[in-house]
């Protein structure tokens, strides 16, 4: 379950401010509805893409005992 801040907050932000938990859940919740999405919907799921793209995808640097290599947002 996510637990963080709204899109509705998260608008009001630029994504280079979004932590990488609020970048993966909505992406993958936008992902979803890709066939749904009007135009701008769309533009805001481009710009989730190109953020997680300019940091480098969602992946951690290195695992350890309790996290993987995968950004959860759960």
């Amino acid at each position: 379950m996510y637990v963080g801040r709204d899109m509705t907050e998260l608008s009001m932000m630029p994504k280079t401010e979004w932590d990488k938990s609020e970048l993966a859940f909505f992406h993958h919740s936008l992902q979803q509805m890709v066939p749904y999405l009007n135009s701008e919907g769309q533009t805001i799921h481009r710009e989730i893409v190109e953020e997680i793209e300019n940091r480098g995808g969602l992946t951690r640097n290195e695992a350890d005992a309790a996290h993987g290599t995968k950004v959860t947002y759960d």
